[in-house]
């Protein structure tokens, strides 16, 4: 029996170690999205995740215990590492202690080639640990994170503002927020805030978790200020609707459009991922089938990282919420939360996902250049020089020029 790939809830997850002036008319940039959102990052640049990184011990058997690295921030970094090539680098931000620990966590990330010039090493201070226990199949968790070195992770205002305006995009959560404290909330926001004026990308995942939180009404506040500061938004309907009383997934969108968040993906598990990408029209994009469920934990993580990962290079929001339900699909389908990169789903280099589920449209009119294209996700790559749009199709092997005659309007010009 098939089952529906989860996209939905986002756990805190966790690491085990593997031990195994005008462009020239004749240069060609591949395409990007259009002006305002990601279009000036396709070719490269630095995606910054700060969050909570956290020692996990897990039941091994024979009343042992297995020791790995958890946070919702660095599995989200985890696997935009594993999607994305080598012209973007991966940071994580976050405070830790000068204890064994912190050693141990620090080379596991190099190790996995995401960033840790930034992380503050605090003396004294150790990382938050939590403990997973098992009872009849249903996993519990007990968290030992009051006085973790992460708490402290913006109280140094100068270097973060100098840690954030070294990224292209800055990716931070609800549990971001809610182990800070009041003033340290606002100093991060500030921050985030600044960033969004000044152009960056700023994404959040609410990831609402009670237990961080000394009240709802602040932690409602806190996660809209949070929407606030972001310019794209990734929330689990699931969260929305136990939390904020969001009867729909169009009403979870109006209520964060009502905040002025200019771009929304909505995930709910097997019924899909739904996206209100500026001024484009909503659109849905089902989930993938998994053959099996083994292990929900880093469901939204894992999309979160594949879907900004193909984002970033300039696919089309459709393709890369395709991409990120694929990845998920993948991870949810083995155990522990983060998986080896070598079992991910590819993307083409074009940023689009290799599946004939998702055809790419055209950016502006919602159509392909040619019915024989239409359908297929293989082999496509925009261009764009100087002020045309160009778009080679393998199978005719000719190219059409595209030229803008007004905001919703493109006509074809035949050349060659």
């Amino acid at each position: 029996m098939q089952h529906h790939g989860l996209v939905g809830r986002i756990g805190d997850g966790a690491f085990h170690q593997f031990r195994e002036p005008a462009l020239a008319t004749a240069k060609t940039i591949p395409y990007r999205q259009p002006a305002g959102m990601f279009g000036r990052m396709a070719l490269g640049g630095k995606f910054l995740s700060i969050g909570e990184c956290m020692v996990e011990l897990a039941q091994a058997g024979d009343g042992l215990l297995r020791q790995g690295y958890a946070g919702d921030t660095f599995n989200t970094a985890w696997y935009a590492r594993a999607c994305l090539d080598e012209s973007w680098s991966v940071d994580y931000f976050t405070a830790l202690g000068d204890d064994p620990l912190s050693s141990d966590m620090l080379a596991m990330m190099a190790k996995a080639g995401i960033g840790t010039e930034a992380i503050r090493r605090i003396e004294g201070k150790t990382p938050g640990l939590y403990l997973i226990t098992l009872k009849d199949g249903e996993r519990s968790f007990s968290y030992w994170r009051d006085t973790a070195a992460a708490k402290k992770l913006a109280d140094d205002a100068d270097h973060l503002r100098r840690t954030i305006e070294a990224a292209d995009l800055v990716y931070f959560s609800g549990i971001t927020l809610g182990i800070l404290a009041p003033e340290a909330v606002e100093t991060l926001l500030s921050e985030l805030r600044r960033a969004k004026v000044s152009g960056k990308t700023v994404a959040f995942d609410p990831n609402i978790r009670p237990r961080l939180w000394p009240n709802r009404d602040y932690m409602l506040e806190t996660i809209g200020a949070g929407a606030r500061a972001a310019s794209l938004v990734l929330p689990s309907f699931d969260d929305e609707k136990t939390h904020f009383g969001d009867a729909s997934v169009e009403a979870t969108i109006d209520r964060y459009r009502a905040l002025g968040v200019a771009n929304i993906v909505v995930k709910n598990g097997a019924d899909g991922v739904t996206l209100a990408i500026g001024d484009t029209p909503v659109a849905h994009v089902p989930s993938k089938k998994a053959d099996s469920v083994v292990d929900t934990t880093s469901a939204g993580d894992s999309f979160n990282g594949g879907f900004l990962s193909r984002f970033l290079k300039g696919a089309a929001p459709i393709d890369a919420a395709a991409f990120g339900a694929a990845v998920a699909t993948t991870v949810i389908g083995h155990h522990g939360a983060l998986i080896s990169p070598e079992l991910l789903p590819k993307a083409e280099a074009s940023g689009e996902v290799r599946s004939r589920s998702f055809p790419r449209t055209h950016p502006t009119t919602g159509t392909w250049h040619s019915d024989r294209c239409r359908g297929s996700g293989y082999g496509r790559r925009w261009v764009k020089a100087a002020i045309r749009q160009t778009v080679r199709c393998p199978w005719r092997r000719r190219r059409h020029r595209w030229q803008r005659q007004d905001r919703c309007g493109w006509r074809r010009v035949r050349n060659g």
